[in-house]
């Protein structure tokens, strides 16, 4: 991370690393040079960072400010490639992407299949898929005697359980992942970036003919009712887009999440023995924690002024990309204390935007919740000596300028 002068003047620029080797010490850096930074993403296209909680929390719920990638200069003014590296958290037809009444009729249309009733009744799939996971773990350890808990309990946890919720054929399952984990990097070179979206698109459209010829109770073939049903109601293309959002984003998130709060825990002891000492409720705890202390995405794009905005101050011309930088904002000690810093779950509750906020709150909160929630406790039920195999320092972060966690995970089981 580098700091040069701006073309603002008494504005702050900040070249983010694209590897995302420290994403807490770069969003200390951007608090420390105020609630509004500018920042230059790879290939020297230049955005925005809003790093104060409050002003974050009003931005992302202000009309005036859009999702609709449509809308920034820079695309308009035919400055983003197909195959810049963010192109693909950045370039597509979803909810996510969309304002107003698209964004409703987008939405509607997975709330009416996706109900917090229908994911509590998927609670003992996931612990069953938890269980076989965790008794598989003492199979997976390489020849020193550790085991990947995040690739071999983190990822397959998430992996599974979306690609079920969604009626993924198995034979696909793994191709996805690696597609999926792809979209979050922000190092790939060019000819990688498109050729992998075109392969996601790929993938994607062979689920959906798939469903559509042996249709489950799924949320796929969910959509694809609704899409037969009224064909205003869902494009094709937003049918794929939207499964691309809820596979990656229902993969990415919970994975994150739970090796974030394993490796947390690992590495405060008193923590861990406040969790594992306490009733079935503090686990909550550790994952609201988690989420604010070290959240699963650290910076997530973008929103773009419908118009010439201020905020704290500072002029930012319409169509301007502005990212949300949750790694900064979970640990503002406005909102968080003067301790934010500092892991804590006994701390009082405050809000934090892990989630984002508003219109576009999270739809998959409560099934990333329930995940983790019985993800983490059971790791440490069934593994109650689990410990770090190496140093946390050696661990190396996920190259990516949004994903926020380490790549690997080495534990020891114990006895």
């Amino acid at each position: 991370m580098t700091r040069t002068a701006s073309s603002e003047g008494h504005i702050p620029v900040i070249a983010l690393d694209p590897r995302g080797t420290d994403h807490h010490a770069e969003a200390a850096r951007l608090r420390e040079l105020g609630p509004v930074v500018r920042v230059r993403l790879p290939g020297n296209v230049m955005a925005w960072s809003v790093t104060e909680h409050a002003l974050l929390n009003d931005m992302i719920a202000d009309p005036r400010f859009s999702k609709d990638w449509r809308n920034w200069s820079a695309i308009i003014r035919g400055e983003i490639e197909d195959g810049w590296p963010l192109i693909g958290m950045v370039k597509v037809t979803n909810m996510v992407t969309s304002d107003g009444q698209e964004h409703r009729r987008l939405r509607k249309l997975v709330t009416q299949t996706f109900t917090p009733r229908r994911v509590q009744e998927m609670r003992p799939r996931i612990e069953h898929i938890i269980d076989d996971l965790l008794d598989a773990l003492p199979d997976r350890a390489d020849a020193d005697g550790s085991v990947d808990l995040r690739r071999h309990f983190a990822h397959p946890v998430p992996m599974q359980v979306i690609c079920e919720l969604f009626g993924v054929p198995a034979h696909e399952r793994r191709r996805l992942q690696e597609l999926m984990d792809n979209i979050f990097r922000s190092d790939l070179p060019p000819e990688e970036v498109t050729a992998s979206q075109i392969e996601q698109y790929q993938l994607l459209g062979r689920v959906v003919e798939a469903r559509r010829d042996d249709p489950g109770d799924d949320l796929t073939s969910a959509l694809i009712a609704a899409r037969e049903a009224d064909p205003d109601a869902l494009s094709e293309e937003e049918l794929v887009g939207t499964l691309l959002l809820m596979l990656s984003a229902g993969q990415e998130t919970t994975l994150s999440l739970i090796t974030n709060a394993v490796r947390a825990l690992l590495t405060h002891p008193d923590q861990r023995a406040l969790a594992t000492g306490g009733d079935a409720s503090v686990w909550a705890d550790v994952v609201e924690e988690t989420l604010r202390w070290d959240a699963p995405i650290g910076n997530f794009p973008f929103r773009y002024p419908l118009e010439d905005v201020e905020i704290a101050g500072v002029p930012i011309p319409k169509g301007e990309a502005i990212m949300a930088p949750y790694s900064a904002v979970g640990r503002d000690q406005r909102q968080h204390g003067s301790d934010a810093d500092r892991f804590d779950i006994t701390r009082e509750r405050h809000r934090h935007l892990a989630f984002s906020h508003g219109p576009h709150f999270c739809l998959g909160a409560p099934l990333a919740r329930l995940e983790a929630g019985l993800a983490i406790p059971a790791v440490f039920r069934r593994y109650p000596d689990l410990s770090l195999a190496v140093d946390p320092g050696a661990l190396v972060p996920v190259p990516s300028l949004f994903s926020n966690s380490s790549s690997t995970l080495p534990v020891r089981l114990g006895n």
